[in-house]
């Protein structure tokens, strides 16, 4: 399972979004720290969901970071996320 397949399962079952995508943007970054062959090392997620109604942006974050565990963010150099409500 690709690291981009685990992170829309983990998010999907965590929070049940409305909207969610997930990319690959790895390749964009050839060349800066981080990157590595083959990709997988820099996502940008954007997820519509309920569960951060009334929540704050830290909080939002938190939630989806507590979604991945730890385990899948040490294996991800860099996330961007588009938190908002449906």
């Amino acid at each position: 399972m690709s690291k981009a397949e685990e992170i829309r399962a983990k998010l999907e079952a965590a929070l049940a979004p409305s909207l969610l995508e997930v990319v690959d943007d790895s390749e964009s970054h050839r060349g800066h720290s981080g990157f590595q062959e083959g990709g997988e090392s820099h996502y940008n997620v954007r997820i519509r969901a309920e569960a951060f109604a009334g929540q704050s942006r830290i909080k939002r974050h938190r939630l989806v970071h507590s979604a991945l565990g730890p385990e899948l963010i040490g294996r991800i150099h860099a996330l961007a996320l588009d938190l908002d409500v449906p």
